[in-house]
């Protein structure tokens, strides 16, 4: 029995309703979406075409026009009254945004009860034309990495498996075989993200300075690093200002964002030294594991892991509850002081919650007491030991914890 998604129902629901949006399934590469839409279709009694962008020239605009029409003409032949059109991959071709307006108006005025469902590579399908051509034509239907309930519900991973090869549905069954498991992240998956999402939709000048920077800041994940000291590890770097450019998006695509440190003015925060995390920890172990009993066993290792899953199951939500997330760092001015540091500070309209990740990398310090007393968040905890529990927290919805 295949495992459902929370998503499948409204996406059901929506596409019973009187036509009047078009459905938007947006999320990163290997999350499901293509599995949701055909098990929607299979409990649905529409008549529907699947068409897919992925091996279609992305000059050939013309392409939306031929299936939207092809569409048209079935629901003549067979007179039908309704009819459902899926076209996956489709931030593929260029200037798709403005194709789609036009088929979608044309069959507005002319009362053609033609549905649509659009699929594409989560925000950067977003940036590439659905808040300006087709605003207000849509409603989008976010889907993000697996969490852990949904993992264990579908897999029966442990918690410790999912902190350490997260949250991808694809090569949940290779976890035992860790060579196959990796070859797998880096070949079918982080290669087309790189490739086809990020490199064929985006201006890169320097698609290998990118996989670089992907891939290193990938094994930096939960840690702060400077852009200049990371320069120093790349080669042909470009600038600083090339990077940041870059890191913006991997975001945009759910891969791998820079954390910004939380101040009360948005120069302070722009200026400051980045912290990276994966918005899944498979892309952490991939390219920085050592092997799933050597990384568990260093108990320094482990809580890094540990950080990043907490930060990744944060990021996971930040789009879809309008929420940004920070960390927090004072550096000590005495050498026998520790740094005063808070891992991630999640600001929802003003409203802030500090949250600090109590694991074998580092015990407690006084960055939360501090935070507080600074900043007055209307929650602050600490996860793991002595806190809210880990298996817990990575379970629960992120709309939870605001």
């Amino acid at each position: 029995m295949e495992y459902i998604r929370k998503q499948f129902r409204t996406l059901k629901e929506r596409i019973l309703e009187p036509r009047k949006f078009m459905q938007v399934l947006a999320g990163p590469r290997q999350v499901g979406k293509s599995t949701l839409v055909w098990q929607v279709l299979e409990q649905v009694s529409i008549p529907h075409a699947v068409e897919v962008a992925d091996a279609i020239d992305p000059k050939d605009s013309d392409w939306i026009r031929r299936v939207w029409e092809a569409a048209r003409m079935t629901m003549m032949l067979r007179s039908l009254d309704e009819y459902l059109l899926v076209i996956d991959e489709v931030q593929k071709i260029e200037n798709w945004s403005e194709a789609v307006k036009r088929e979608w108006d044309a069959d507005t005025r002319n009362k053609v009860n033609l549905k649509v469902v659009l699929l594409g590579s989560s925000r950067l399908l977003l940036r590439k034309g659905l808040t300006e051509s087709l605003a207000g034509r849509y409603e989008l239907i976010r889907m993000p990495h697996w969490s852990l309930r949904e993992m264990q519900d579908a897999f029966g991973v442990t918690l410790d498996e999912y902190v350490y090869f997260g949250g991808y549905p694809g090569p949940a069954h290779l976890m035992k075989d860790e060579r196959r498991w990796r070859k797998y992240i880096k070949d079918s998956l982080v290669a087309p993200a790189i490739e086809k999402d990020v490199i064929m939709t985006s201006n890169i000048y320097k698609p290998a300075l990118m996989k670089q920077l992907f891939e290193l800041g990938c094994g930096y994940s939960a840690e702060i690093l400077s852009l200049t000291k990371l320069m120093g590890q790349l080669q042909d770097a470009g600038n600083v200002t090339t990077l940041a450019g870059y890191l913006e998006i991997l975001d945009e695509c759910a891969l791998l964002t820079a954390l910004q440190k939380y101040a009360n003015d948005d120069a302070r925060k722009r200026g400051s030294i980045p912290k990276y995390q994966v918005y899944n920890n498979a892309l952490l172990t991939a390219f920085r594991g050592r092997g799933f009993v050597a990384d568990r066993t260093d108990t320094q290792a482990w809580g890094r892991w540990v950080e990043s899953a907490v930060g990744a199951h944060l990021l996971s939500m930040a789009d879809e509850l309008d929420y940004e997330l920070y960390y927090w760092r004072v550096p000590s001015r005495r050498k026998d002081e520790k740094d005063k540091e808070v891992d991630f500070i999640i600001d929802c309209g003003g409203e802030l919650t500090a949250i600090e990740v109590k694991s074998g990398r580092r015990g407690m310090n006084s960055g939360l007491p501090a935070f507080v007393e600074a900043f007055k968040p209307k929650r602050s905890y600490v996860v793991g030991a002595g806190g809210v529990n880990l298996e817990d927290f990575l379970r629960c919805e992120v709309d939870a914890l605001l």
